[in-house]
């Protein structure tokens, strides 16, 4: 064989060489895609019920909330009736019994 035949040869070797190392590197990479693809389908339904847990609480911590808020409303509301007939029978000249102790 002569030289130049060898050259072509060889370089035709190293050619193949590299093509097979990037379809390997491509392999691996599409291995470690469709893993990855499955590792976050099955951490997905986690998060979900973490989320739902969390929407849970959130919503426990607001009707909560909501409860104070309203019953200190009432409670202004209230104070507020109880001074306006305070007032008015004030001005009758009468007023509320309370027992002193």
């Amino acid at each position: 064989m002569s030289m130049e035949r060898m050259a072509k040869i060889e370089e035709s070797f190293q050619r193949d060489l590299e093509l097979k190392k990037m379809v390997d590197r491509w392999r691996n990479s599409h291995i470690h895609c469709l893993w990855q693809m499955t590792l976050s389908q099955r951490r997905n339904p986690y998060a979900t019920l973490r989320m739902q847990d969390f929407m849970v609480q959130e919503l426990a911590l607001a009707n909560k909330q909501l409860l104070m808020v309203r019953q200190a409303a009432l409670h202004q509301l209230f104070e507020k009736e109880h001074q306006q007939y305070q007032q008015e029978l004030n001005q009758m000249g009468k007023a509320f019994y309370v027992e002193r102790l």
